[in-house]
């Protein structure tokens, strides 16, 4: 069996950042080398097939694709020692992320919520009728939120709605 540093990664994702970015800091924190395989957009549906539940990221280690980014982020923290190394401190690590999901994140919806109706001039945009850097913002760490939870923006139908 191929210890962590013996083994080949190749990590699947689009041309930025996104849900691949955790990955890509653990490589680096780690040390460890690994194919960065990042598509355009345009090239995506040629390579969509290949990729189990056809979608991104995938990490391939050793020729077997493991799907999903925060499966990615948590094998690899337990591969190069950057996941919690006594079980209390794991289980600390679980209701803390449990902890500011259900009572933390949503006071800052709840804001970003009432501002985003203050200062939209019946718009769709966080800043009146055009695109700003802060709407791109919320769509990326939009993104991973709902990534945790489909459902987290149920109760913020400004921001469920402008997200899109």
């Amino acid at each position: 069996m191929p210890t962590a540093s013996m083994s080949t990664y190749k990590l699947y994702y689009f041309n930025g950042g996104g849900r691949a970015e955790v990955s890509r800091l653990i490589f680096a924190a780690a040390g460890q080398k690994y194919e960065d395989i990042r598509y355009e957009r345009n090239e995506w549906s040629s390579h969509k097939s290949e990729m189990p539940l056809g979608q991104m990221p995938v990490l391939e280690v050793d020729g077997t694709k493991l799907p999903q980014s925060l499966s990615i982020a948590r094998f690899l923290a337990k591969q190069f020692q950057l996941a919690a190394r006594w079980e209390p401190d794991e289980t600390k690590r679980e209701e803390l992320t449990k902890k500011f999901l259900a009572e933390e994140l949503p006071k800052h919806l709840q804001n970003l919520e009432i501002l985003g109706k203050l200062y939209d001039n019946g718009g769709s945009f966080f800043v009146g009728n055009y695109l700003t850097w802060a709407d791109l913002y919320f769509y990326e760490i939009g993104a991973n939120m709902l990534q945790l939870d489909a459902n987290r923006l149920d109760n913020f139908p400004w921001l469920k709605q402008n997200r899109a």
